[in-house]
């Protein structure tokens, strides 16, 4: 085969055109290859989406999502128990100031701790529900064996006495009940409001007998005034002896003012020569003229008509 020549360029013909297919050919395999790899890749990274989905479904199904659905369940449970438990034992020391044995219920109390720490939640409901049928049972048992009997040759009376103390039948709706009732001239005495703090307090507060406070004020009759932490129940830790309720004792002094500015509770005030009921705490002032104030509820009656909506504390 001759071989020809550029004039200008002594190089054969036939390189370029071979470097011209073989460039052709190299640029083709390129892209058959960048196609493959391509397709390789695009298949490789759905394997790897693909896996990654399935471990994502692992992980919410039993790894995090369900394990943490179950673990909220659970804690729910124990905190129900546990809110549960501290009320009814709250309720049983109330019970064994009025009984002599307590083992059956203490018995029972201490079967419900053992399933607490068995994490046998669904046992510890059923055995506490079974305890506070016991306790309210009994309970009925000393309110009913407390309440004096009527005598038979007494007829109802329902009006006050004039003064002083009297035990009477008074004759309702609902049936006749004895009653204790302490009357008193107001234009004649004074109601005061006594505490064993000076000022606010919101732990280890001092409490005293409700005999002290009649004796050291020379009073005639006492009673109660609100609600208070008494230090042996546990969810009075760290504020026992404490009570939230308004209060203005008789050295003028306020207490619990901050968190009862919107208090909805009812609140009593002794002044000289009245006593006036007011449906909440936050309709009154702070006024110091006045012998004590003192809030707490349920209000039962107001203006002579029946205004108790019902509580769920029997």
């Amino acid at each position: 085969m001759p071989i020809l020549k550029h004039p200008k360029f002594p190089i054969p013909i036939f390189i370029p055109r071979l470097l011209t297919i073989l460039l052709i050919l190299l640029v083709g395999t390129a892209v058959v290859l960048g196609v493959r790899y391509y397709q390789y890749q695009q298949t490789t990274l759905a394997g790897k989406l693909a896996k990654t989905q399935k471990e994502l479904t692992d992980l919410k199904n039993v790894d995090q999502y369900k394990r943490n659905n179950e673990l909220q369940a659970t804690m729910s449970a124990i905190q129900k128990t546990f809110t549960q438990t501290v009320t009814t034992y709250q309720d049983l020391l109330d019970l064994k100031q009025n009984i002599k044995d307590s083992s059956n219920f203490d018995t029972l109390f201490a079967q419900v701790l053992k399933q607490l720490a068995d994490k046998n939640y669904a046992a510890a409901a059923s055995s506490l529900d079974e305890l506070n049928k016991q306790i309210a049972s009994e309970n009925a048992k000393i309110a009913a064996a407390s309440v004096p009997s009527i005598p038979q040759n007494a007829a109802p009376n329902n009006t006050a006495p004039g003064s002083g103390y009297s035990r009477q039948s008074v004759s309702t709706p609902n049936g006749t009940f004895v009653v204790d009732i302490i009357a008193a001239d107001m234009g004649s005495t004074r109601v005061i409001v006594d505490t064993a703090s000076a000022s606010d307090c919101s732990n280890n507060c001092p409490t005293l007998p409700l005999s002290d406070y009649v004796s050291r004020n020379g009073a005639y009759a006492g009673i109660n005034g609100n609600f208070f932490c008494p230090a042996d129940y546990p969810s009075c830790a760290g504020k026992t002896g404490s009570f939230d309720l308004l209060v203005m004792n008789k050295n003028k002094v306020y207490f619990n003012s901050s968190n009862n500015v919107y208090s909805t509770n009812p609140v009593v005030i002794f002044g000289s020569g009245f006593v006036r009921f007011i449906g909440a705490a936050s309709g009154w002032g702070r006024d110091t003229s006045v012998d004590g104030v003192l809030s707490n509820f349920p209000l039962l009656i107001s203006g002579g008509n029946i205004v108790f909506s019902g509580s769920d504390d029997p």
